[in-house]
């Protein structure tokens, strides 16, 4: 592994863990030459995915473009950078069990699911792009359903409303 900050070729591994349940390992490594400490990530290549929009067009699978899109929902809401990148790659994982190709539909519903159970308001922002609501009533309708699933998760919890 190259140092990206000296060039040297030679960097020793300090530490290597699995991230959650995606088939990512993190490792922290050491300039053999610059002493400098830097992380690395790695992931199993897979094989490439191609996902099938509604209009029948195909597109090669991006995880940059998944990140983006989930960044953008979640723009000045108090979610972190880590949170959105597990969440990138679970659904990155999830999607394993698709083989050469996976409707565009299936990761929307992935990535509303858990931006659900992360952020309200970005689960909105998420939805109306992704659903592309047209007025405010698709909007009402939208936040009404939002607010009975979550009056009805908490009545399952125990929490009061």
């Amino acid at each position: 592994m190259r140092c990206p900050f000296c060039s040297h070729p030679e960097a020793r591994v300090i530490d290597s863990r699995p991230l959650d349940s995606a088939s990512v390992i993190r490792r922290r490594r050491t300039c053999e030459e610059c002493r400098k400490r830097f992380t690395t990530y790695e992931r199993v290549e897979a094989m490439p995915l191609v996902v099938l929009k509604s209009n029948q067009r195909r597109d090669p699978f991006s995880r940059d473009k998944l990140r983006e899109g989930i960044l953008r929902a979640c723009e000045k809401r108090p979610i972190s950078v880590d949170q959105i990148e597990k969440i990138v790659s679970e659904i990155e994982y999830e999607l394993q069990d698709y083989v050469m190709e996976v409707p565009s539909r299936v990761i929307g519903e992935k990535v509303l699911k858990k931006l659900f159970v992360l952020d309200p308001v970005a689960y909105v922002r998420f939805a109306s792009v992704y659903r592309q609501f047209q007025d405010i009533d698709t909007f009402l309708r939208e936040l009404k359903k939002l607010k009975r699933e979550t009056v009805k998760t908490r009545r399952e919890k125990g929490e009061s409303a």
